[in-house]
């Protein structure tokens, strides 16, 4: 044999060796915030340099309107994700019926999983079924908290280790804070239906929904829109009208105004903590949500919600098993701890908290008792609620809360009127008959 024809020979074993040895491609589709992306980032980019038979890529999208927009669809028609990534929509089993989605526990019994099994009840719970099964793998599980800068504290002459625990606390702390320490924005708060309606309950011990939140079964449930919802809202306005509290949304808008310092208080969801511990100069504690000592003498626990990467169907075997691998290294202790501490998503498992860096708990006042209160979760709260419609009643929710806290319409009027619609949006009532395209729409 020639020379030449040995070094054809060659190269061609080599590449089919090559390309017998190509790793298998999967797409990860998400919409995390800039400082979260950053870490999965890094988290993907280390997994991919570990192994060479899986390949990751990701996709990013801006919030979930656009990942579920025409052209996302459109796009996944060409090309499918492996995973992706689904806001709770309080209605876990209708996704996982859907024919694109495959339920993960149906994917982990065809492709085993180490460490699956010791995925937290208390953090995943709102993506599980009446039989406990989980339904997607639940790595941005999340609470609403709140957040205080400690320096707007101590000028206000409040001691920076004890945030306000009831809203009466927080009402006396927010007028030194806007008297003594001069701040415009006092008090802030994004998603501000989880926070002020729907964890307004869980931290009073109260049902959001009746019967059982929902529980026992989403068909029949309706809003608990009770005295103290009423009461709530109606004292926030007051904070309005007094301008302690100054700019509320349902977005996470109102945290860029807490990282810059320009509000001393912001009640948001755990996961935004990733963005103010990368803000430099950013000095902050977090504290539980508050709660009412007069109608409870313990604060309830926070419904856990967040989101959830999701399995798809139609995939070839291969990838399934690369899908696999990655969720796998997702899990690891040391992995599934960074991304814990570096975003403030809930713990995956009790191994990654013992992972955990105890001395990052305590660079952040608080933060500790976050976490061990969530160990006190219970079925009834891990789970969180089930309503049938809620993607679509949420918005119409943060629509009457605005309604309300800018004076437009009385608080009751507008919980009332909320929980009319939502009986409609739900299927639990017919629409009434004198609905009609003039209705006015609330801006």
């Amino acid at each position: 044999m020639s020379y030449t024809n040995r070094v054809i020979g060659i190269l061609s074993t080599s590449l089919v060796c090559a390309l017998s040895q190509a790793a298998t491609e999967i797409e990860v589709w998400h919409t995390l915030n800039p400082a979260n992306r950053a870490e999965f980032e890094k988290i993907v980019k280390q997994f991919n340099a570990e192994q060479n038979d899986t390949k990751v890529e990701l996709k990013a999208f801006a919030d979930q309107i656009a990942l579920t927009s025409p052209d996302s669809r459109a796009l996944a028609a060409k090309r499918k994700p492996d995973l992706v990534q689904l806001d709770d929509n309080r209605s876990p089993d209708v996704i996982a019926n859907n024919q694109d989605i495959l339920p993960y526990y149906e994917f982990a019994k065809k492709y085993p999983i180490p460490d699956n099994t010791s995925i937290l009840a208390q953090t995943s719970g709102f993506i599980r079924d009446k039989q406990n099964r989980l339904l997607a793998f639940p790595f941005m599980a999340e609470i609403p908290v709140m957040f205080y800068n400690l320096d707007a504290y101590k000028k206000a002459g409040l001691d920076p280790n004890a945030p306000g625990a009831t809203w009466a606390a927080l009402q006396a702390q927010l007028l030194l804070l806007r008297d003594k320490a001069y701040y415009d924005c006092p008090y802030a708060t994004s998603q501000q239906v989880s926070v002020h309606l729907e964890n307004l309950a869980a931290m009073n011990n109260s049902l959001y929904a009746t019967p059982n939140n929902g529980l026992d079964n989403a068909k029949g449930a309706v809003l608990n829109f009770d005295t103290l919802f009423m009461r709530h809202i109606a004292m926030m306005v007051s904070w309005k009208k007094v301008n302690i509290f100054s700019v509320n949304s349902n977005s996470n808008q109102p945290d860029g105004l807490f990282a810059e310092g320009k509000c001393a208080v912001l009640t948001s969801g755990s996961g935004s903590l990733g963005q103010f511990a990368a803000t430099k100069d950013l000095k902050f504690g977090v504290a539980p949500l508050p709660y009412y000592d007069q109608l409870t003498p313990k604060p309830g626990v926070p419904f856990v919600s967040g989101s959830a990467l999701w399995v798809t169907t139609g995939q070839p075997v291969e990838q399934y098993k690369a899908t696999a691998s990655f969720l796998a290294y997702l899990s690891k202790p040391v992995v599934a701890a960074a991304w814990h501490q570096k975003t403030g998503f809930l713990p995956l498992n009790d191994a990654s908290t013992r992972a955990a860096d105890v001395s990052f708990y305590g660079s952040i006042p608080g933060l500790n008792r976050i976490v061990e209160n969530m160990r006190q979760a219970t079925t009834k709260t891990n789970r969180g609620f089930r309503l049938n419609g809620y993607a679509r009643i949420e918005p119409m929710l943060s629509v009457e809360l605005d309604a309300a806290l800018s004076g437009q319409v009385p608080p009751v009027k507008a919980l009332t009127t909320a929980i009319e619609e939502a009986k409609v949006m739900s299927g639990e009532a017919p629409a009434p008959a004198s609905a009609s395209n003039n209705k006015k729409s609330k801006k």
